[in-house]
């Protein structure tokens, strides 16, 4: 009686004989297997690497898609992005340079700031310690002094160290009309003004009335 061999059907088996066959390799381990039709290998993209390619080969495909193409057309560069620009220092302002040479020491390249702050400081010690009767008045009217020679100062001199702070005219109006209100208002304050004005004596009942 003949049996059937390992892995094979019967001989009335529907099967086709060559998907017998095939099986009967595998389990015989004899040699390579046939690929049907629905086996076959699928083709390769260009974007995949081949496994026995060079690996170097890659990277010279990649150089060279940035270099212009054999037939004139300009190759088409990534657009890269600028770095953000941050801002590490601070512009100096208009005439902020030094008022004396770079060998000075650094009270005397900053005198004119000095003198203001000098200024200013012997006005509120005169009315903080309110020595006389008019020390308020002729305390305020240093302080008012200051200012006003900060505004001369910035006017005159090419370079004023920190005194500068925004542009020169910015500088001179700021310091000018503070300083002046200062000393307007220490000139009319009361009692016994030293300065009347009738209008602002007039605006200042109304307000306050």
């Amino acid at each position: 009686m003949d049996l059937p061999e390992p892995g094979r059907r019967r001989p009335d088996d529907p099967r086709p004989a060559a998907r017998q066959r095939r099986r009967g390799r595998r389990a015989r381990g004899r040699g390579p297997l046939t690929m049907s039709s629905s086996d076959a290998e699928v083709p390769r993209t260009s974007e995949e690497p081949d496994a026995g390619a060079d690996p170097g080969a890659g990277a010279g495909v990649g150089a060279a898609e940035g270099a212009p193409a054999a037939d004139g057309a300009e190759a088409v560069r990534p657009r890269r992005h600028p770095r953000a620009t941050l801002t590490t220092t601070t512009a100096r302002p208009e005439g902020g340079g030094r008022a004396a040479p770079g060998d000075a020491s650094a009270p005397a390249r900053q005198w004119p700031l000095l003198t203001v702050l000098g200024l200013s400081a012997l006005g509120l010690l005169i009315v903080g310690t309110d020595l006389f009767p008019q020390a308020f008045r002729v305390g305020t009217l240093l302080v008012g002094a200051a200012l006003l020679t900060g505004a001369v100062l910035r006017r005159v001199l090419p370079s004023v160290g920190m005194l500068a702070v925004r542009s020169r005219f910015t500088d001179m109006i700021t310091y000018g009309v503070m300083g002046g209100l200062i000393v307007l208002l220490a000139l009319m304050v009361q009692p016994e003004p030293w300065l009347r004005i009738p209008f602002l004596e007039d605006i200042l009942h109304l307000t306050v009335s």
